[in-house]
């Protein structure tokens, strides 16, 4: 049986992914700061990081899902803490678990890695200057590792998706939201569910020739 770890697992995207990955008989550790989580740890803390790694044991999938939003304000209203908060969380996290996890993916010369990017790592969002900047950073880092890992049989994807309906885009300003939903030319937000689908097959064996690469999951939004 394959054992895959979720971060931010408990919830939005985290939580379709470890659902779905459940139904295709996949054994899932989540790892979250919520309570409900298997491993509660903050991904930026790559100290606890190793500690869960040695309670945990291997992992054959990864799937980067925590996240947060940060700052809804213009460029020139943010704060130097408010940057180092985000680019904390969702790029210096992920570093984190790729330097814990990966190695021992191979080691077995099997692993499937799966980054939660964003359009607006594409595209650059207005009023999420910190939120876009870190998602293109997490689109660059998956390329890269991609490369580096390609002949190692642990393979390193991203997904871009457009607005999709979750607990993270409550914390979005509602004129930002109203923005980035009017982009989409199917009208419409997309759906946890949807994005599972591709993250299962990115993290199965299935998938065998695709690395360091971008999924759009956008409802026509994207464009390149």
């Amino acid at each position: 049986m394959r054992r895959a770890l979720v971060t931010g697992g408990c919830s939005g995207l985290g939580a379709a992914a470890t659902q779905r990955l459940r139904a295709e008989g996949v054994e899932v550790v989540t790892l979250d700061l919520d309570r409900s989580a298997d491993i509660v740890v903050d991904v930026a803390d790559e100290a606890a990081l190793r500690a869960a790694a040695r309670a945990v044991g291997y992992v054959d999938v990864l799937v980067n899902s925590a996240g947060i939003v940060g700052p809804n304000a213009p460029l020139l209203e943010t704060t130097a803490a408010e940057w180092e908060r985000v680019l904390r969380v969702n790029v210096l996290g992920i570093v984190s678990t790729l330097r814990v996890f990966v190695p021992a993916m191979v080691d077995r010369g099997w692993g499937r890695v799966v980054n939660l990017a964003s359009m607006a790592g594409k595209d650059g969002n207005p009023g999420l200057s910190a939120y876009s900047a870190s998602k293109a950073a997490v689109i660059a880092l998956t390329k890269s590792a991609g490369k580096e890992l390609a002949k190692t049989g642990v393979l390193v994807n991203a997904i871009a998706p457009a607005v999709i309906a979750t607990p993270m885009n409550a914390e979005t300003a509602p004129d930002v939201l109203a923005h980035i939903t009017g982009l989409i030319p199917m009208g419409r937000v997309g759906r946890a569910e949807e994005v599972a689908e591709l993250i299962a097959w990115l993290a199965s064996e299935r998938v065998s020739f695709s690395t360091g690469a971008v999924y759009d999951i956008s409802g026509g939004r994207a464009v390149y």
